[in-house]
This record gives structure tokens, sequence and C-alpha cells, in this order.
């Protein structure tokens, strides 16, 4: 599905991993930030093509710089159908506000950003940018991680044009998997940075890797407490950027060396399983397409989107558990979620189709979805069931899921 979250995040390219630290305009003069991208220029191998200039910001400027992005490029309809897709799948509750949520989270994390509409680093500035969830204050060294995150955005722009890379992707899934390529290549360059300074690198140190990865999501959860109350899929799509982009472009340069740097953006990744696992990028191992269940005559499609791996392992970990999301979503080859609207009295149903890598992998979601659908609604009444089908009634209606060879399809509040 394609994100509110992926849209802001292109909006502006914010650290969301690094601990915030407190900056002021003087923090970094104009001849470190040169230095930082001298440094990363040399790691890279991408000359810097102009210099990168920088400015302050308030978190209330944040704020209001997401909420002017959201009004100018993204209608109030694409947003309500973004919600209901997400809400009718079960990945977020009936009553969620996505939007207000979405920019409360993305404005407590911002320690600093790029804009690449305006070419700009932005610094938040003073007390404002304390841990929200602590208060505590770093010194110098956190501020440069910070600013060279950025700056490594920086550099990516002034070759590949961050906007039109993520802006070409071909369904929301894809986005997913640009955004982490952006990420996950400037948080490791952020880390190589920091390690040439004591004569270390990422590429000899790939337990590092996994220790960043796994101590990111709570060392987030515990500094940042708007991210921590959030439901498990918007935690989930803020970190995952940062901490599988990190362990993919690791993959990437141990692979392909520095020509991995532009390698991303030339040939990108086109799903979140291919940022999930990739020797499947390098295998160009892309989704199948999938075709949602026909629709009766007197409802009309309103929206269609791809559901990829991380959506379900999402699913799966909540309405299951995270062993099985870990288990199963891996088979994951194809998804399409649609939403359809009835013509005469605007009821919104649901369709649903997903492939799977073997038979045996796709009865097991099948089984699966049943605990997700019973997990999902407050009334789930099961009227028929045999080995490949099961039907009933749920909050929204019937609901009807069938299993045919590899292929598992739902259709939900149709009457």
């Amino acid at each position: 599905m394609r994100t509110l979250t992926g849209f802001l995040a292109i909006s502006l390219w914010v650290v969301a991993q690094t601990p915030a630290a407190t900056i002021t305009k003087n923090s970094l003069s104009a001849g470190e930030i040169d230095e930082a991208i001298a440094q990363l220029s040399k790691i890279t191998g991408l000359e810097p093509l102009k210099k990168v200039q920088a400015d302050t910001i308030t978190r209330a400027g944040v704020r209001k710089f997401l909420e002017e992005k959201i009004r100018e490029e993204i209608k109030p309809e694409e947003i309500r159908i973004e919600e209901l897709a997400l809400k009718r799948f079960g990945l977020l509750p009936a009553e969620f506000d996505l939007k207000s949520a979405t920019v409360d989270l993305i404005t407590e994390q911002a320690a600093a950003f790029y804009d690449f509409r305006t070419k700009k680093l932005y610094l938040l500035d003073g007390d404002e940018v304390k841990l929200p969830g602590t208060g505590e204050e770093f010194g110098k060294a956190a501020q440069k991680m910070i600013v060279v995150h950025e700056l490594a955005h920086a550099l990516a722009d002034q070759h590949f044009d961050l906007g039109k890379y993520i802006r070409r992707s071909r369904s929301g899934d894809s986005s997913t998997a640009r955004m982490a390529v952006t990420e996950g290549q400037a948080t490791w360059l952020m880390m190589e940075s920091m390690l040439s300074g004591v004569g270390q690198s990422m590429k000899s140190m790939p337990g590092m890797i996994d220790t960043i990865g796994n101590t990111a999501a709570d060392a987030m959860a515990g500094q940042y407490p708007v991210l921590a109350s959030a439901p498990l899929y918007l935690r989930t799509s803020l970190i995952f950027p940062y901490s599988q982009g990190l362990r993919f472009q690791q993959a990437v340069t141990l692979k392909l060396g520095n020509a991995g740097f532009t390698q991303v953006f030339k040939q990108p990744p086109v799903s979140s399983q291919q940022i999930l696992h990739p020797e499947k990028y390098f295998a160009r191992v892309e989704p199948v397409k999938v075709a949602l269940p026909d629709t009766p005559k007197r409802w009309k499609t309103i929206n269609e989107s791809t559901v990829g791996e991380l959506e379900h392992a999402v699913l799966l970990e909540q309405y299951l558990s995270k062993k099985d999301a870990d288990e199963l979503a891996p088979a994951w080859k194809g998804g399409v979620l649609g939403l359809a609207e009835a013509r005469d009295s605007k009821d919104v149903a649901m369709t649903y189709a997903s492939e799977w890598e073997s038979p045996e992998m796709a009865r097991r979601f099948f089984e699966a979805y049943r605990a997700v659908l019973k997990g999902k609604w407050k009334r789930f009444e099961v009227a028929r069931s045999d080995k490949d089908s099961f039907s009933g009634t749920g909050d929204t209606g019937a609901f009807s899921v069938q299993l045919t060879g590899t292929r598992v399809t739902s259709m939900e509040g149709f009457e």
C-alpha cells in the first residue's frame, strides 16, 4: 500500500533512528559540513556537485511544514481511501486517525531533515530537540552523526534526484523498497563515517548490523512515546527503511563494493521482499501479478493496491505471532487488496488475493487468515467451512475466503 508516512518521508528525509541531539545553527560550522561531505564522497566515490546550504527550524516549524505538504499534495479522498484500506485489512484500528497520527509521529522523531525541493539541510534548534521521552541532550559527536545522515541524502539527491526516484515507484510496496534504499544507505554511511574515524569499517564488522537492527526499535520506543503507542503497522513502517535498509545496503556493499552505492539507484529494488531478502534483489526475483476476485455487478472498484511481504509480516505478527510471521511471510510471492463501493448505497467492501510459493505455504496462510479475521473483528461467525474455503459474517458483513492451489482470496463486506 502507498502510505501517508511514505509521502511525508519523501517531503523531508528525516533522521528517525539516531537519537535526537540538541543542535544550534553554530553547532557544526560550514567548514565542518564541507568536511563531512568530502568524507562521504571518499566513501561512495560520488563527487559533490554543489555546496549544501543549512538552516535551522523549530519543531513547530516541522509540523507546519508537514501539514502544508499534505494540504498541497494529497487530496482528502486519497487519505480517506488509504486509511480505509489499512483498517479493512486489519493493520489499523477502526477509530484511528491516520493523518493526525502520522504528523505527530514524524514531528516527534525529527532531529534534522533534508528537503529535496529546496535542496537545503534543516537542523532543529535549541531545547526542542531533546529526546521527547527522556529530555536528554547529546554532544557534538551525536550532532555530527545526524548531519552526516542528512548530508548523505543531499549527496545522493545531487546525483540521482531523490524526489523522482521515489515518485517513479510502480506500487506502494516498491515505494517502500526505494525508501529503504535511501534511508538504509544514509544510515550505513553515517555508521561508516563514524567507524572510519577509529580505523574501522562496516565492511569488516557484519555483527554490528544485527546489533544496530535489533536495538533500534527498543531504543526508539523508549525515546519516542508517540511512536511507542502507535499501532504495530506504523511503528514497523517508520523503522523498516532504517533497520532493514541498513542490512540491505550492507549486503549490496559486500557484494558489489563501491559500485553498490549507485547500483541501488540505477537498478532499484522493486519490493519490500527484495529489501528483506537481498539475494532476491541480486537474482531479480520480482512479485507476481495477482488478480482480485470479481466484484458483484452493483459494486465498482475504487482502489487497488499492492500488499507486500512487509504488510503480510505485520498482519501475521499482529494477529498470530512473530514466529508465524517469520516463517510464513517470506513465502509470499504477490498480493493485492481492493476496495469496492456499492453504486446505490456507497457501502464499502474489500477484495483480497495473494500468491504463495507452494500449495503447502498457501494452505498455512489460508488457515492463518482465519485467525486474522477472528482477531480484527468483534463479530466472527462461520456459517460454512471445508478444507479449501470458509464463509460467514463479520463486522463489515458477509465474508468468503477461498484456497485455490497457491492462491488465497477473500471477499469481505459484500451483501
